[in-house]
């Protein structure tokens, strides 16, 4: 691997340092070990806004790779014909290649990071074991202020911000949250506004309904994460993902859009839960309806086991017809 590591920890448990790839400069983390996570971050940041999620996944025995994707966090940005959700993708796979990631791994996606996802999944098919897309782009429709399904491409660019702004300033986001963003995201912000206007642009743009039908049809293990007051990415676009998708693993959880910064340890439990799922083959686990799945395998790391389907009272999951519930 071509890395070198920094003389310090910037964050308890996780490594920052560098590597090269296709002779470009890239940021990333690594730390802990057990079952491999690649973590793909949102619009705007470049990794260290989620240490504590990612901490709790290390504590529960996982080891996380996240890296600074291009134009973000210090990682270089791609050339101009590369900036696209496809660019994105490739890179991923040269990442990997450049740390020696093995291979396949678990790739959780949020917000932005999971169009990336979805994109690098279905271009790169050695990549992925299983794919989560946490409040993640790629959906195809939206619900304008007088309810009516519309293109998510004709959502306007203020309506995005003006939701953004409204999650991050409600309840406690606004003491947790909102500290830890802006510290990653202003840099940002100030050393490559070019790289937030453009994926501001992909994430606006993005239908990623091709590539999900696909990746239904090679039946790869997909769970799909949406909390019930996210409006950065409404409930019509997550259905719509959903929708291209068949009939994925759904998982709701209570919170906005970067509740898994407000909430480590339910993102730690529900991404290990994840993680114990038995990867049997196309006629197994990814074959059956979410409602049918069993959450009784035993998961990597310490904490409460899932619950069966017949001890739903005392567990964090409720089933619904579509998925589970997360939460109260």
């Amino acid at each position: 691997m071509n890395a070198e590591r920094p003389p310090q920890l910037r964050f308890p448990g996780l490594w920052w340092q560098s590597t090269l790839v296709e002779g470009r400069t890239a940021r990333f983390a690594v730390g802990g070990s057990g079952a491999g996570v690649l973590f793909l971050h949102g619009w705007g940041l470049g990794g260290s806004a989620y240490a504590r999620p990612l901490e709790q996944l290390i504590r529960m025995g996982v080891r996380v790779y996240i890296p600074a994707l291009p134009g973000f966090g210090g990682t270089a940005s791609l050339p101009v014909e590369q900036r696209t959700l496809a660019g994105y993708a490739r890179w991923v796979g040269r990442f990997a290649d450049a740390i020696d990631l093995a291979r396949p791994v678990t790739v959780v996606g949020h917000s932005f990071g999971g169009g990336v996802a979805i994109k690098a999944a279905h271009d790169l098919p050695d990549l992925a074991e299983r794919l989560v897309l946490v409040n993640s782009i790629g959906g195809s429709a939206w619900t304008d202020g007088r309810g009516v399904l519309r293109a998510l491409r004709e959502r306007p660019l203020w309506d995005w911000g003006l939701h953004l702004q409204a999650d991050l300033l409600l309840g406690r986001q606004l003491t947790r949250v909102l500290p830890v963003i802006l510290r990653d995201a202003v840099p940002n912000m100030l050393r490559n506004p070019t790289a937030i206007r453009e994926v501001a642009h992909i994430a606006r743009t993005a239908d990623l309904a091709p590539e999900l039908a696909t990746l239904a049809e090679r039946r790869l293990p997909i769970f799909v994460v949406w909390s019930k007051r996210d409006t950065v990415i409404p409930e019509a676009t997550s259905m719509s993902l959903q929708t291209a998708l068949g009939d994925p693993h759904t998982i709701t959880v209570p919170g906005g859009h970067t509740w898994l910064m407000d909430d480590p340890h339910a993102f730690g439990e529900l991404i290990t839960n994840v993680i114990g799922e038995p990867v049997t083959g196309p006629d197994a686990t990814t074959a059956r309806p979410a409602a049918q799945r069993s959450r009784t395998s035993r998961r990597p790391g310490p904490g409460p086991a899932p619950a069966s389907a017949d001890d739903t009272s005392s567990s964090r999951h409720r089933r619904t017809s579509r998925g589970e519930v997360f939460g109260p």
